[in-house]
């Protein structure tokens, strides 16, 4: 009973800390919706699987510099997940629920850190986990060479070395509403580039987004 203690004390305050340094990313602002102002765009269908690279005309703090793998874009919007912005490691068994594992499970998840990364400020509670293909799960959704899963077995899976064989484990997501993205991209903000594997899960975060800006074009 005490140890369980110990372990919902040593949660609470890492998730904490990760919630405070999210919010730093977020500026506080948490909506999908950008300001009523912005600029309703033409809609692009060759958004969605590819990189979205911010430019040094990017006007928002908090995706200067970003790399966003692109999961989806209709008419309705858009969303993904952005790769590039770590936020330091967590052990693993704080990404579970702790009525899933025995206290020695549970002690043994605390040994094993991964990284994790803020993918936006949208939902920056929910986790995903953004993959290789050939890992499959219940939840796992494919998005041509790359795929995401968003249950514990994943979690489990990577600590007992069976899961995928590349990986980023994820706090949020990107999104837009109906001709934002577009909007933000006829600014400048934004450039396309095909998504590249070896940029999406380099160990070195900080090199990610001038590799994929090299690789950019303008693509409507």
């Amino acid at each position: 009973m005490c140890y369980y203690k110990d372990f919902m004390n040593k949660r609470i305050l890492l998730l904490l800390s990760f919630i405070i340094t999210i919010s730093l990313f977020n500026n506080g602002i948490t909506l999908a919706e950008g300001p009523k102002n912005y600029l309703k765009g033409k809609f692009y269908n060759s958004v969605k699987d590819h990189f979205l690279i911010a430019t040094e005309e990017m006007k928002d703090t908090r995706f200067s510099k970003s790399v966003i793998v692109m999961l989806e874009n209709d008419k309705n919007g858009a969303w993904g997940l952005v790769i590039n912005k770590r936020l330091g490691t967590m052990p693993i068994a704080l990404l579970i629920d702790p009525s899933l594992n025995t206290s020695k499970e549970r002690e043994k998840l605390f040994k094993i850190n991964i990284p994790v990364f803020w993918g936006g400020p949208v939902d920056v509670k929910e986790i995903f986990v953004l993959h290789s293909v050939e890992y499959q799960s219940e939840t796992t959704k494919n998005y041509g060479n790359i795929s995401i899963s968003s249950d514990y077995n994943i979690m489990l899976d990577i600590a007992e070395n069976k899961g995928p064989e590349k990986s980023l484990v994820i706090f949020g997501y990107s999104g837009w509403g109906d001709g934002q993205l577009e909007g933000e991209m006829e600014r400048g903000g934004w450039i396309l580039s095909d998504i590249d594997l070896d940029i999406t899960f380099n160990k070195d975060s900080n090199i990610k987004w001038e590799k994929a800006l090299k690789n950019s074009f303008i693509k409507i």
